[in-house]
């Protein structure tokens, strides 16, 4: 199964309508203004610290290059949240994909995380990829439900996995969801649409 979702696309939340659109270098300042707005710990999410202009500029090559999807979520112009996609076709799981999802302070609890989680979640089942994983620390508990909620399931305990800016150690928890299992059980039960993204 290969689905191309077409962007840019726009929902409605409880923050207003929200544009979903691909990143690309054209994005990098907006993106940079977002990542240095972000609570220091928020960063956490991530395996790298995309506030830094070095670390986005890679970001950005590897999108190029096509390891790396990266879907904005923009209200008025401005970034409020980025979803993405990571797969490595050259490592030996280039069957898994990872999700690394990040929204803005401001439109916390509106609805933007859960519509941009749903979206990078089928973006990453359209790409064919039979299994997917996101990390968090332990205590952003919020998030870990969200991905509950799409069916992500508790797989690992990193302790003291990693270090924030101000030398403090922090758990990571990793969910995975194994979306080949889930997607062979539906079409034994007649339903093969249940997994597969909305237009």
């Amino acid at each position: 199964m290969s689905e191309t979702r077409s962007y840019p696309r726009r929902v409605k939340t409880e923050a207003g309508e929200i544009e979903f659109r691909l990143m690309s270098r054209t994005d990098e300042a907006a993106v940079l203004a977002f990542a240095k707005a972000l609570p220091t710990h928020d960063l956490l999410f991530l395996p790298r610290n995309i506030s830094q202009p070095k670390v986005l500029s890679a970001w950005i090559s590897e999108i190029e290059a096509g390891d790396i999807t990266s879907l904005l979520a923009l209200k008025g112009g401005a970034v409020v949240g980025c979803g993405t996609l990571v797969k490595d076709s050259r490592s030996w799981s280039p069957h898994v994909g990872e999700i690394r999802m990040v929204v803005s302070l401001d439109v916390r609890g509106m609805g933007v995380g859960r519509a941009l989680s749903q979206e990078t979640f089928a973006l990453a089942l359209g790409s064919g990829l039979e299994k997917l994983s996101v990390q968090m620390t332990v205590d952003q508990r919020a998030a870990i439900a969200l991905f509950e909620s799409l069916g992500f399931k508790a797989e690992a305990l990193l302790r003291d996995h990693v270090r924030d800016v101000d030398g403090r150690k922090h758990d990571i928890v990793v969910l995975g969801h194994n979306v080949a299992q889930v997607r062979a059980q539906m079409e034994a039960y007649g339903l093969p649409g249940a997994v597969t993204p909305s237009g």
